[in-house]
């Protein structure tokens, strides 16, 4: 499934996070790139949370500062084929996404989002994601209370997609996919 990389309203926010990002940090993105020079992390979570501690910076603007330190590598969100590419290299964990693209594409008005860790499933907003897990497994994370069905968990662990994704279903393979999942799929999109 290709498509829209981002809804209407996600094309909005960002382009507010934009317009603000100068104002809001208080400093341009050349000078953040500087500034991370100092920065002991080597990792992107970890140099996130330095943004945080050291500099006042939130999550989405850590995030801005982060993609203008690397060089493009070709793996933005504009290329969306090159990071399903990446990320969906085990034949087991894309059979689970493809199975749960066909039933995002059974419903009305579903946009497909590619992300580096997770593709990502929105109407309004986010109301589902997806990504791999070893040994061709995936992890389904949908915006439904965890009480909706027995094969839901809460989610614990803090995942990278939006944090409405409050319950997750672990995927074996495509079969995992069956009637229930995609009822819980249409129902979160219902809700998203």
């Amino acid at each position: 499934m290709t498509g829209a990389v981002l809804t209407e309203r996600q094309k909005k926010w960002f382009a507010t996070v934009n317009a603000n990002f100068e104002k809001a940090t208080g400093r341009p993105v050349a000078a953040w790139v500087e500034i991370m020079k100092a920065c002991p992390a080597t990792t992107p979570k970890a140099q996130a949370a330095w943004l945080k501690a050291e500099h006042g910076v939130g999550q989405n603007h850590a995030a801005k500062i982060l993609d203008a330190c690397r060089p493009d590598d070709g793996m933005g969100w504009g290329e969306p084929e090159a990071l399903r590419a990446a990320l969906w290299k085990d034949a087991g964990s894309l059979a689970i996404l493809e199975a749960i693209e066909t039933v995002a594409a059974s419903l009305d008005g579903v946009i497909s989002g590619q992300r580096k860790g997770y593709t990502s499933f929105s109407r309004a907003v986010q109301f589902a994601a997806v990504r791999p897990l070893n040994g061709g497994r995936a992890l389904l994370g949908l915006k439904l209370d965890p009480a909706t069905s027995p094969r839901l968990t809460p989610a614990v662990r803090k995942e990278s997609w939006s944090e409405r994704l409050i319950s997750i279903v672990e995927l074996d393979d495509p079969a995992g996919v069956d009637t229930e999942v995609a009822g819980l799929f249409a129902e979160a999109a219902r809700n998203g």
